[in-house]
């Protein structure tokens, strides 16, 4: 597109120039000749046949003299510029407002034949040979008494109308240059406006389609190519935030993957070859069935994650009670909080209240949750878990006076395998996939969860369920 589409506008405004030319030298000139001589006609016509209805019909019926009907001929026939002629049928030249009146030698119009104009009301020619050049002619019959006596002709120059056409047609050639130049301004404005914005655009795709996202499209307008470009570069930078996360993401999986495999090739080495003595053989298993069940956490974390990004997951949605799902929830951590001495203060709305939601995904969201809590929480401290009713939503609080979250680490823990600096020391056993699945699944229900941290005073997370309404 970039190397035809400018020649294509460019071809076009030549083609119009050419064509306009062509269409002004061939068309408008005798499109406008026909024109000026019909028009012209038309009022030598009314003219002829005025003149002679009225003195030439006079001279014929003697109510006029020749004296007289020649100073009215002559008169018009310099208000027209033309010349203006009685003729008898037979051809001869009664009067002529270009001559004097000559009554002993006469003047003949040789051939002469008024049925020449049959069809039409005008002719152009030299008249029968009597000018030396073509002239506009028109014929009105001169009738007394229903007997036609002669006829009036009305001669005008047809250099007139040439030059009237020719002073037209140069209008004409003014008005398509300067059109030609209005059209190459705008073509300049296109030039500047679209051709070379459209360009820097296409380049920029060209970039994005060799895998340089980090190429960002320069274009200072606030018209459409400016909106394309800003939706392109953004199309970018997400597609790179992306790739960037890919890499991490793989990173992450393959140093989490590696981590317990090391671990676990190396006991059983060290088993094989006698280095570990066989009566420590049961202590070294259980380790390495500890890094098995991390490695069949991390993937079950994995494919949880794949599962709720798939388009078109449906959830189990399902009217439960919230309070028992959250009693059962945080009796399940009864012994990692006895470990610890941490115990969990529940404040929930009411013995029971129904919400619509997936309760599976429910019940993961909490123990993800209560998990991070009791891992990041101080020994003999307290994890409060509350249900606060607003209008028509159920808000659900689990709260800590653990570690907290560093402020700049707040808007990344959902990322997945994400872990702060200040928790990588606390959670040996974590994935980092723990509040990524969370967020997916309350995404999935179009519920919102957000966080409350104080780094070194704990952490609080809310997230909403919609609740049913008794009458449902």
């Amino acid at each position: 597109m970039k190397k035809t589409l400018y020649l294509k506008f460019l071809l076009a405004y030549l083609i119009f120039g050419v064509f306009g030319f062509i269409i002004v030298t061939i068309f408008v000139p005798s499109m406008t000749d026909q024109t000026l001589t019909k028009d012209k006609a038309n009022t030598l016509y009314s003219e002829a046949t005025l003149i002679a209805n009225t003195y030439a019909s006079g001279l014929y019926s003697s109510s006029a003299s020749l004296e007289t009907v020649k100073l009215q001929i002559d008169a018009l026939s310099v208000y027209m510029n033309s010349e203006i002629r009685i003729v008898n049928p037979s051809g001869r030249i009664v009067l002529d407002s270009n001559k004097p009146i000559n009554i002993s030698d006469p003047i003949y119009i040789e051939g002469f034949d008024p049925t020449v104009i049959s069809g039409s009301f005008y002719i152009v020619d030299n008249f029968f040979n009597s000018f030396d050049h073509d002239v506009l002619t028109v014929i009105a019959p001169i009738t007394t008494d229903y007997l036609l006596k002669g006829y009036v002709t009305i001669h005008a120059p047809i250099s007139d109308i040439q030059n009237t056409t020719n002073t037209i047609l140069n209008i004409c050639y003014i008005t398509l240059a300067i059109l030609f130049v209005l059209s190459f301004i705008i073509l300049i404005f296109f030039t500047q406006l679209v051709y070379r914005p459209l360009k820097r655009i296409t380049f920029g795709a060209e970039q994005y389609a060799q895998g340089n996202y980090h190429y960002e499209i320069s274009l200072d307008s606030n018209d459409e190519m400016g909106y394309l470009a800003a939706s392109l570069n953004y199309m970018a930078g997400t597609i790179a935030g992306q790739e960037d996360d890919q890499k991490k993401f793989v990173a992450n999986v393959s140093h989490d993957f590696r981590s317990p495999l090391t671990s676990i090739r190396g006991f059983l080495e060290a088993m094989l070859d006698g280095t570990i003595p066989l009566e420590m053989h049961d202590k070294y298993l259980n380790t390495v069935l500890n890094e098995t069940d991390r490695l069949t956490k991390l993937t079950n974390s994995l494919l949880t994650l794949n599962n709720l990004n798939t388009s078109g997951v449906i959830l189990d949605l399902s009217n439960f009670d919230i309070n028992q799902v959250i009693r059962d929830t945080a009796a399940s951590f009864e012994g990692s909080c006895r470990s610890k001495g941490i115990s969990i203060a529940l404040s929930l709305t009411g013995e029971e209240m129904i919400v619509r939601a997936d309760c599976e995904r429910i019940k993961q969201v909490l123990y993800n949750l209560i998990d991070n809590a009791i891992k990041f929480s101080h020994h003999d401290s307290t994890i409060k878990i509350e249900t606060t009713l607003r209008k028509n939503k159920l808000f659900v609080s689990v709260k800590d006076s653990g570690v907290g979250i560093p402020k700049d680490d707040i808007k990344l823990i959902w990322n997945r395998f994400y872990k702060s600096d200040s928790s990588r020391g606390k959670d040996k056993r974590g994935t980092g996939l723990g509040l990524s699945i969370v967020k997916e699944i309350i995404n999935a229900h179009n519920e919102n969860i957000n966080v409350v941290s104080t780094e070194g005073e704990g952490s609080e997370f809310i997230f909403s369920l919609a609740i049913v309404e008794e009458d449902e």
